[in-house]
């Protein structure tokens, strides 16, 4: 896991991880922090194929443009199943 993190599109599928930071505009960062996404929330890429991705975040699932998923910093979780 890296310290300052990587953009919502480069995480893995499946794998726990982490909101580090929002960049973007204040009305963006508004409307995510809306939808749940705020710094320390845990999450989870659902599917990720070319389109949208999937996210599942508490006990909801939310679909996230690339665009917008490429300004989120996450951090991904070890898992301890090798």
């Amino acid at each position: 896991m890296t310290k300052h993190g990587i953009p919502l599109t480069k995480a893995k599928v499946g794998i726990p991880c982490r909101l580090v930071r929002l960049r973007g505009g204040r009305s963006m960062q508004h409307r995510l922090a809306e939808l749940g996404l705020t710094p320390g929330v845990s999450l989870r890429v659902l599917q990720d194929c070319g389109g949208p991705l999937l996210i599942a975040i508490r006990s909801s699932r939310i679909a996230l443009g690339k665009g917008m998923a490429s300004k989120i910093t996450v951090t991904q979780e070890h898992t301890s199943n090798g």
